[in-house]
Order: structure tokens, then sequence, then C-alpha cells
């Protein structure tokens, strides 16, 4: 369904005419655990349950087994200035359930980066590991020095 007003015939011009969807859909990480065949995504308001099934299958070959919608009332505030109270807008989610043998993962898009401590901290265990390994291995000769090991 598109509310754009596309022109029939285009005097002196071939036709070129592309129908885009007026709707959106936007990949949402869940707050909690879902199962792994389930998939969550905010929508425009105007889709249905069965246009969001239709624009997954059609347009990325998502196969889709069943479509569950709810609205998401946006957080109402009061405006500290003037006194009157703002509204949010409200936000309709959509949670698709896939076959039972296709399974989707979320992207790790922001990979965990090691830090200057985790790496001290690493270091440190690697020494502390050294150390212990050259007292196991040197307690029937105690007083020996280091540097004459076998």
């Amino acid at each position: 369904m598109s509310t754009r007003w596309y022109p029939i015939y285009q005097k002196g011009g071939p036709q070129l005419r592309v129908f885009l969807p007026n709707f959106w859909m936007k990949l949402i990480k869940p707050p909690h655990e879902q199962p792994p065949n389930i998939v969550q995504f905010a929508c425009s308001m105007e889709m249905t349950k069965y246009d969001i099934k239709n624009y997954l299958e059609k347009i990325y070959n998502v196969d889709v087994v069943h479509v569950r919608t709810r609205i998401g009332l946006g957080k109402t505030k009061r405006d500290p200035g003037l006194g009157y109270v703002v509204k949010a807008d409200d936000t309709k989610y959509a949670y698709v359930t896939l076959p039972k043998d296709q399974e989707f993962k979320f992207p790790d898009l922001f990979p965990k980066v090691s830090t200057v401590e985790e790496d001290y901290e690493k270091t440190i265990k690697q020494t502390k590991d050294g150390f212990k390994d050259y007292l196991d291995k040197n307690k029937e000769r105690p007083g020996m020095p280091g540097w004459f090991t076998v």
C-alpha cells in the first residue's frame, strides 16, 4: 500500500516508475531472552500483520510462520518550563516467528575491544603462573639460583 502519487503518463518520455512502499521496518534486539526462531521488529503504525508477512516474504525472501503485533505507548512527561504535557510517539512492534529449523542470532555489531587494564591483568596472571611453575619445578632444590636449572 502506498500513498505516493505516480503519474500514469509522462509526455515525451518513457514511463519510468519505481513503486516503493511507504512502510519501514527496523530490526530490534529484544530486551529479554526469546526463542531462537522469533525476531522482533519496530515497524510503521500503518502496517498490519499481513503487510508485515508479505513485506518479509516478497522483499527479503524470509519464510514467516506467524506474526504478532503490539503497540508500545510513548512516554509522557511534563515540560519543566511551561508545565504542559508532552507525549512521545507510539511504536508498533512485530514479533515474527520463523520455521522451527531456522534460527536468528542477533549480530554482534560492537565486539568487545580489549582495554589496557585487561591486557595488564592478563600479563600479571601469566607472570604469576610462570612463577608458580618455576617454584614447582625447583621445590626439591631450595636455595639454588634460577639460572642453574637443568
